[in-house]
This record gives C-alpha cells, structure tokens and sequence, in this order.
C-alpha cells in the first residue's frame, strides 16, 4: 500500500496527531494513543496488536513497510519538521504509531491487582505499571483522581507495559467491591513488616497519592497492612520504588514460585 505524504499542519489529521502527542486527555475524545519511537511500537506488535496507522518522517520513508504491516493500516511520510511539531519529545522519533484504545475497561475478579489511589505523578504511575507487568499482576485499577493512564507521559513511562495489563481507569472506590480479592495497603507507619508477612495471592495492593499516602476511606478496606523495613532512617519511599518492593515480594509469594 502506497504512503501518504503529508506536509502541513493545516491537516486536520496531523493537528489530531499532535493533540494525542501532547496532551493527556486528547486519547478519551479521539479513542486512540500515539505511540513514539521505536521500542514503544515494537512492544505493542509483540502483543499482538496492529496500529491504526504507522507515520515516519521524510528522512526515514522505508520505514513505513519495515514493519511488514497488513494493507489495513495506513502509511503516512510526514516531513521531519512536521513530526518535531507533532511529537513531544526534544528530540522527535522516526516512527510512530497510532493506535485504537477502548472505552475504559471495568474491574475483573480475581486478577492480581494493583489499585492506584490518586496518584498524581506520570513518571511514577507509569514506573508501577512496569513493575505490575514484571512481578505477574495483570490488573491495574485507577480510581478517580489519579493521572491518565493512557496519557503521553504514563505511556513512555510504562514502556510498553500498558499492552500487557488489563487497565481500568477513573474507578469508583466502590468498583473494588467486584475485585473479590484480599487488599494489600501500604503505610509508611503502621502495619506488619513486609519481610515478615504472609501475603495473600493472589491479591489487590493499594497504592496512595505521593504526598497523602492512601486514602482513609480506602484503607479501611484492606485486610492487610504492610510497611517496608528502612534501616537507613528515611521517613518514606517513593511510591514507585514501594511498589516495585511490594510487588516483588508477593511474587515470590505465589504458589510454586520458589
């Protein structure tokens, strides 16, 4: 299938591109991502999913059918200047991807989860997704006032771990209900020490905004409290770093994992 060259961005189509690009909500109203460079396009094919189009730069055209894409997809050469006014990188990809996405997911029982409890930061919300995909939880739930998770930001954070995961996003507390899985919260402050715990699995760990920690409301419901041992006198974690701490230890956890 041939390309479409496009050099404007007067085109409607280009200026959606870079909305999706650069701002974090723009994915609702459109019902796709963009997906830059190459190791983000690469993770999606590699489960198995296909882009609604493929988009590279004038300098790079081959680039276009090196992706050995079926004929439904479409194949967009845009000038090289034009991709550093779509993309929001400092230093614009060759590759692009745009790919479909779905009306927020709801919550699936019994998956081992990973709750985010208003989590504010794109950096740290994608690091947990990475993790979850990692340490074999394949349900990440974002109750109402945490970031997109389909946002620019989170995406190239997640570096590619959002193709792995069941994703349900702007929950309400009451959603967790469906979960019908013990809940794991974390405190910096009370509760048994991780090293030392019998964790559940599989189950659902609670993970609170960067400043506040997790919501009262919320930890009222969770059957577990844990609290990661800091030898080295620090108040507190990253939330991130937590997670991928917590996250580890309720692997080894699971059934026949030692």
């Amino acid at each position: 299938m041939p390309a479409e060259i496009i050099t404007s961005k007067d085109n409607p189509w280009v200026k959606q591109c870079r909305s999706l690009a650069q701002d974090s909500a723009a994915y609702r109203q459109v019902g796709e991502i963009w997906l830059e460079g190459d190791h983000l396009c690469r993770a999606l094919l590699t489960r198995g999913r296909l882009p609604s189009a493929v988009v590279v730069t004038a300098s790079h055209p081959e680039m276009a059918d090196a992706w050995h894409l079926p004929d439904t997809v479409r194949r967009v050469v845009v000038a090289d200047r034009l991709m550093a006014w779509i993309s929001g990188l400092d230093s614009p990809p060759k590759v692009a991807f745009r790919v479909p996405v779905s009306a927020p997911a709801g919550v699936v029982a019994g998956l081992p989860t990973i709750v985010l409890d208003r989590l504010q930061d794109p950096g740290n919300v994608g690091s947990i997704l990475r993790s979850a995909a990692a340490f074999g939880f394949r349900q990440v739930v974002a109750l109402k006032g945490t970031v997109a998770l389909w946002s620019p930001k989170v995406i190239r954070a997640g570096m590619g771990a959002h193709f792995g995961l069941h994703l349900s996003e702007g929950a309400p507390l009451e959603a967790l209900q469906a979960l019908s899985i013990p809940l794991v919260a974390t405190s910096s402050h009370q509760g048994q020490w991780l090293h030392e715990a019998r964790l559940p699995w599989p189950c659902a760990w609670l993970m609170g905004h960067e400043g506040q920690g997790v919501a009262e409301p919320l930890l009222a419901l969770a059957e577990h409290r844990i609290r990661i041992a800091q030898p080295g006198g620090e108040e507190s974690l990253n939330v991130a770093a937590a997670a991928a701490i917590c996250l580890h230890a309720s692997s080894l956890a699971r059934p026949g994992s030692c």
